[in-house]
């Protein structure tokens, strides 16, 4: 399983890539793994603020449709519209292409509460 050093992670399997005051955000390897082949992906709209734990989008694959949490507090700041024509680059680089919204930080103490890549794997084998 990918799960790499410089990111930070929820116990909800999304991915926290942190640059200045704004938070990159997608699901773990793991989670795409999980859901299989991603088919579609909802957004919230740029510009609505999100709360911690709460929703951020909907992720919908040929198995379920499962929820998008915001890892963390802010404003949604930009929303990955490629993944409009290409929800499957989700499954193929989810690091990368795949990434799903970027969040202006409101309460960057939050970062402290997320995992690190050795916490992560580890709650992947409990």
């Amino acid at each position: 399983m990918n799960i790499p050093e410089d990111l930070r992670y929820s116990h909800e399997h999304e991915w926290v890539r942190v640059e200045g005051d704004t938070a990159t955000v997608g699901i773990t390897d793991y989670a795409q793994n999980e859901l299989g082949d991603i088919v579609f992906v909802e957004f919230p709209d740029v510009g609505d603020d999100v709360e911690t734990g709460g929703p951020a989008g909907t992720i919908e694959a040929v198995k379920t449709v499962a929820d998008l949490f915001a890892p963390v507090s802010g404003r949604i700041v930009a929303v990955n519209e490629d993944l409009a024509d290409n929800p499957d680059r989700v499954n193929k680089d989810p690091y990368g292409e795949g990434w799903m919204i970027r969040i202006s930080l409101s309460k960057p103490v939050e970062l402290e509460d997320l995992l690190n890549a050795e916490d992560y794997g580890k709650l992947l084998e409990e």
